[in-house]
């Protein structure tokens, strides 16, 4: 049995959210205020609520809180009584079960007797009635002068008193009118489900007086004292005590005889009738809260626990949670555990390094498998959600556990994706599935990050990865715009991709991220393959003359098509349409993708950029482009530039070889390249990098991605 999906209406930004969770571990990420918090306040309002714990009006979507604002001041009318859907919030828990599933703490929860029926839709509710609706506003119309006309104030004062309390429901599979109430059947779901969380917002600490630790172990104690496994070490513990009990009788004898003496004289009867004494009555449960103390060793010494850095002890005190709550999950030996349980742990990252979020994700499923064995060799039911900002984290996590957690800024609301659907849309064509086999490994291993990052930037090589920090603080410093932040201080992610962008398209539209591709026009053009005479046509097998590309800078008369994949899937052209790439300007190379090909979109998401013509020198690479561009920069000191090899240097800079020529035969290594480039640079006030200058083509896209 297990939760397969959680539907949520009306819940902060949870306007209508739908995640489908896994068996065992669900990894939800997204970037802040995409809804991840919301997620589990949402779970804990309305299923552990209480009266300290209960829906606010805080908690109402804004688009929920303007209709009801909007009905209170005559904007909007109640509708009509056939037509009227009750406002408010919602929660949906789709469950299924299979046939070896002990269904005797749901029986009373089954909707349907038909074999292939297997879920169970449970709902819970806190909404308002139509008959309530007009009755509160019949109240706010006659008292509204004392809220100052404000429908909002009267809202948060009286929301309680009309919405009522949470409505618990099991409902038909597809016939959302038959349902049992479960309040009115007074139906408990006590062993039906359980919910436990630990909070991002835990209270770990590495103050001195900090006793976090020290406290969790007692609690610890009181949870698993009861357990077979405990059994023999309490019962060592009960005869320590009594033993000790003997020896402190003795001792507070002597302590307290002056006082005792004193109160024997006020007894006021005979004196063996007064006699009182101070015995030791050590209880084992009480005796570890407050009087343990959690150390940790180092060279031999032992020091408290606060001198331990924030992120091990948060990292410690994360386990003793989940070691409570799994004691809690699994009860005493004479209960069964509930027929679901959901653990639900709020970013575990918090204060702990790279290595240490590694090491929790990595081992966090054995943990949680081993605690779901019980004592009695009962196996729990556990589902466990996990949220996180750490790209170390789903770096080291299953692919297809994680969930994508999207703002959608026009609705007002948040979508989950799962992407296991990614598999779906790669899987058309076997090109799509090595794609989408390689984006898996990458996304993995290498570029998490992009799960979080704003805006992306797909660049060729390392020249460009390199250098792009570089360009975009000088960009930032040249234009300050106060109408747009910094590119610097955006949420911006740089991928190298070589000439393969086109990978990850569907990626792209999946995040719903901006992306600038920049990359190379690769223009060249074909010639004929003649014999060793220079004369004869070498022919194919065919019959077909052999024909051979060959590189050339865009301009040149020869120039017929671009060798880059990225621009021609892009587009959707082929390779001999190397006029078409020239002649788009800007606009016309922003895309969106539309009906499952890229379109020219003015409000696109993605911009594809390539070199351009620029005082008077066509580029064909970032590296031509940059060396005709600036080669005052380069001046006439090679011994500056060591990765470019000092015989074409000199021909370059004395006008003997072109661009192109060069950087196809002076450049060792690119890497090297971009470092001495960032070495060589100079500033000029409080300009960086001012002796060089950025090419077009980066400038405009960088432009565009900065104002998105």
């Amino acid at each position: 049995m297990k939760i397969i999906c959680i539907e949520i209406k009306n819940f902060r930004l949870l306007k209508n959210f739908s995640i489908e969770l896994e068996q065992n571990l669900s990894l939800v990420i997204g970037k802040n205020n995409s809804g991840k918090t919301s997620f589990l306040a949402a779970l804990d309002k309305f299923l552990n609520s209480s009266e300290r714990n209960k829906i606010s009006y805080d908690d109402f979507n804004v688009d929920l809180k303007d209709e009801l604002v909007k009905i209170l001041t005559g904007e909007m009318s109640v509708a009509d009584a056939n037509l009227y859907e009750p406002l408010g919030l919602k929660l949906r828990l789709h469950i299924k079960y299979e046939e070896e599933d002990d269904l005797g703490s749901v029986e009373n929860l089954i909707m349907s007797l038909d074999p292939a029926d297997d879920n169970i839709i449970l709902e819970f509710s806190y909404e308002i009635n139509r008959e309530t609706l007009l009755r509160m506003l019949a109240i706010y119309n006659n008292d509204k002068v004392s809220y100052d006309g404000d429908p909002t104030l009267f809202l948060k004062d009286k929301q309680h008193d009309y919405f009522g309390q949470i409505r618990r429901k099991s409902v038909k599979h597809k016939e959302e009118s038959v349902f049992i109430d479960l309040n009115k059947e007074s139906i408990s779901l006590q062993n039906v489900l359980s919910f436990k969380s630990i909070s991002a917002k835990r209270n770990v600490t590495n103050k001195e007086n900090d006793k976090t630790l020290s406290a969790q172990t007692s609690q610890i104690y009181k949870r698993t004292a009861e357990s077979l496994e405990q059994e023999e070490a309490v019962a060592d513990f009960k005869k320590e005590l009594r033993r000790t009990d003997g020896e402190l009788s003795g001792i507070y004898k002597k302590m307290f005889a002056g006082l005792l003496d004193s109160v024997s004289k006020f007894g006021g009867i005979k004196g063996s009738e007064t006699h009182i004494k101070i015995a030791s009555t050590l209880q084992h449960r009480e005796l570890l809260d407050g009087n343990t103390t959690v150390l940790y060793s180092h060279d031999a010494h032992d020091l408290p626990e606060h001198f331990n850095g924030l992120g091990y002890m948060n990292l410690i005190s994360m386990i003793f949670d989940i070691e409570m709550l799994m004691a809690s999950f699994r009860r005493a030996l004479n209960e069964k555990p509930a027929a679901l349980n959901l653990l639900f742990i709020e970013e575990p990252e918090a204060h702990t390094h790279p290595q240490m979020q590694y090491v929790f994700i990595k081992n966090i499923k054995s943990l949680l498998q081993e605690n779901r064995i019980r004592e009695d060799g009962l196996v729990m039911n556990l589902q466990t959600v996990i949220t996180t900002h750490s790209s170390h984290i789903v770096a080291e996590s299953d692919f297809d556990d994680v969930k994508y957690l999207k703002r959608i800024a026009t609705t007002n609301g948040v979508d989950a994706r799962s992407l296991k659907s990614l598999k779906e849309e790669y899987s058309l064509d076997a090109d799509s599935k090595k794609h989408y086999k390689f984006l898996k490994q990458y996304l993995t291993l290498n570029r998490a990050e992009l799960f979080f990052a704003d805006k992306v930037i797909f660049v060729e090589g390392d020249t460009e990865r390199i250098l792009l920090p570089a360009m975009m603080r000088k960009l930032d410093q040249e234009f300050p715009d106060a109408e747009c932040p910094p590119l610097l201080s955006q949420y911006v992610s740089v991928v190298e991709v070589g000439a393969h962008a086109q990978i990850f398209e569907k990626f792209i539209n999946f995040i719903g991220v901006k992306a600038l591709v920049i990359t190379d026009i690769d223009s060249g053009y074909t010639s004929p393959v003649f014999e060793d005479d220079n004369v004869t046509p070498k022919l194919h097998k065919n019959g077909k003359q052999v024909m051979e590309t060959n590189v050339c800078l865009p301009n040149d008369p020869r120039a017929d098509h671009t060798a880059n994949s990225a621009l021609v899937f892009y587009h959707q052209k082929a390779r001999t349409d190397l006029s078409y790439f020239l002649g788009l300007q800007l606009a016309d190379k922003v895309l969106s993708k539309t009906s499952g090909s890229w379109v020219r979109t003015l409000n696109g998401q993605m911009l594809l950029v390539f070199q351009s013509a620029e005082s008077g020198y066509h580029g064909r690479s970032f590296e031509d482009a940059f060396f005709a561009l600036n080669k005052d920069f380069l001046g006439l000191e090679a011994h500056r530039f060591p990765s470019l090899a000092a015989k074409w240097f000199d021909q370059y800079v004395s006008g003997d070889c072109d661009a192109l020529t060069f950087a196809a035969k002076a450049v060792g290594s690119k890497p090297s390249l971009a470092i001495e480039i960032l070495l060589n640079s100079a500033e000029e006030g409080v300009q960086s990098f001012a002796n060089w200058k950025i090419p077009a083509y980066i400038r405009e896209g960088l432009e565009w991605l900065r104002k998105q």
